[in-house]
């Protein structure tokens, strides 16, 4: 009997946890991200709507290296060590992940 409720409790919070109020499935229409790999300090990212998006930047570890909000296309990667990382975009509630290496 305590495996049974075992399991139940692990089936509610894995449905509660998976609920989001960012459409998660969904990709952002239209997105454009370049250079990729970026040679130099800056990378271009562009979307059907242009939005302001929110930036987030994560080295191959899972620790945000960098955190932002992008109102044109140019988002300033100077500050930034040469590597691999993976950005997140947010943008009208729409979620796109893509990795991104650094020259």
């Amino acid at each position: 009997m305590k495996h049974l409720y075992a399991v139940l409790f692990f089936f509610v919070c894995a449905i509660g946890f998976s609920q989001q109020n960012i459409e998660s499935n969904e990709d952002i229409s239209g997105l454009k991200m370049y250079p990729n790999p970026c040679t130099q300090s800056k990378v271009f990212i562009e979307t059907f709507a242009n939005q302001p998006k929110k930036i987030a930047i994560f080295d191959v570890l899972g620790t945000q290296v960098l955190q932002t909000t992008l109102i044109g296309k140019e988002l300033n990667l100077s500050r930034l060590d040469k590597g691999m990382y993976i950005i997140r975009i947010l943008e009208n509630n729409k979620v796109a992940t893509r990795k991104l290496i650094i020259k």
